[in-house]
C-alpha cells in the first residue's frame, strides 16, 4: 500500500511540475521603438508587426508571452543573463550572432536601404558616401555594414542607441544619411511629417555574411528545443493563416520574403 501510495504521489508531483511549465510564460525580450515593428501606442502599451507575431506564436504554442522591453544592443546580453527566455525584436541571423546565440527559422526578411535628402543620387555607395555622416543603431546589422564598408571609404559613422534618434538627427541635419530597414525607414520616418524631404535612395542591402537570411527569433545557445518549437510555430501560423492576418495589418508587400 505504501508503495501505491508513493508511486501516486509521484505521479502527481510529476504532473504538477508539467503543469507548472505549460503555465509558465515565455519572457521575450524586445526593444519598442522600432517602427512599424515594434513601438509604443500614446498610452504606453507596445504594438507593432514583431509585437502581433509574437503574442500569435504564444497563442499557438499555448504560452502566455511576458514582453521585457530592453535597449537593442542591450538584447542579446540581457538573454544570455536569464533576463528573459528569447529575443523577438526584428534581429537578423547572423554568423557573428550565431557565435553566441541560437536562432529560429526566420518570419520576416527585408532588405537595408539608405535614407538621404530626396534628390541625392548614389551610385557607388562606397565612392559617393565619402565625407557624409551616417547614422546606425547601435550593435545592429547596420552599424557593422557601415563600420566595415563605409568607414574605410572616407564616412563618418555616427552610433545611437535608437533607431528614432537617428531620424531625429537625419532631419535636423546633423548627420547625412541612415542605413537601416527599408521597410522602418519608410514607415518610420518617410511616410511622417519629419520625413518630409527626404527619400530612399542607392542600391539596396543584402549582402547574407552581413544581413544574414532574414529575421529569426534569438533564443540562448544550444536551446534547440525551444528554437524548434517556436520554428514549428511560425509555420503553423503562416499555414493557419494568422501570419497573413498580422502582416496585411501593417504591409501591402510579403514581407516574409523568397
Amino acid at each position: 500500500m505504501k508503495k501505491i501510495v508513493l508511486l501516486g504521489a509521484l505521479a502527481l508531483s510529476a504532473f504538477s511540475a508539467l503543469v507548472q511549465a505549460e503555465d509558465k510564460p515565455l519572457r521575450i525580450g524586445i526593444e519598442a521603438a522600432y517602427p512599424p515593428f515594434a513601438f509604443k501606442q500614446p498610452d504606453g502599451s507596445i504594438t507593432g508587426f514583431d509585437y502581433d507575431i509574437g503574442n500569435a506564436l504564444c497563442e499557438e504554442m499555448k504560452v502566455k508571452c511576458q514582453w521585457i522591453e530592453q535597449e537593442f544592443d542591450g538584447l542579446i546580453p540581457a538573454l544570455k543573463v536569464r533576463k528573459f527566455d528569447a529575443v523577438l525584436s526584428s534581429m537578423s541571423i547572423t554568423e557573428d550572432r550565431l557565435k553566441s546565440v541560437d536562432f529560429t527559422a526566420k518570419y520576416y526578411h527585408t532588405p537595408g536601404k539608405l535614407a538621404m535628402k530626396a534628390g541625392t543620387v548614389i551610385n557607388d555607395p562606397l565612392v559617393d558616401l565619402k565625407g557624409k555622416k551616417i547614422g546606425v543603431q547601435r550593435a545592429s546589422t547596420y552599424d557593422r555594414y557601415a563600420t566595415d564598408k563605409f568607414a574605410p571609404a572616407g564616412a563618418e559613422i555616427v552610433r545611437y542607441s535608437s533607431q528614432n534618434e537617428i531620424f531625429l538627427d537625419l532631419a535636423a541635419g546633423r548627420v547625412d544619411a541612415t542605413l537601416a530597414d527599408i521597410v522602418n525607414i519608410d514607415d518610420g520616418f518617410i511616410k511622417t511629417d519629419a520625413g518630409k524631404g527626404f527619400a530612399l535612395v542607392g542600391p539596396d542591402f543584402n549582402d547574407e555574411k552581413y544581413f544574414g537570411n532574414g529575421a529569426g527569433i534569438a533564443v540562448r545557445k544550444g536551446d534547440k528545443a525551444l528554437a524548434d518549437k517556436i520554428s514549428a510555430a511560425i509555420q503553423a501560423i503562416r499555414a493557419n493563416g494568422k501570419y497573413k492576418a498580422v502582416q496585411d495589418k501593417y504591409f501591402q508587400f510579403n514581407v516574409y520574403g523568397e
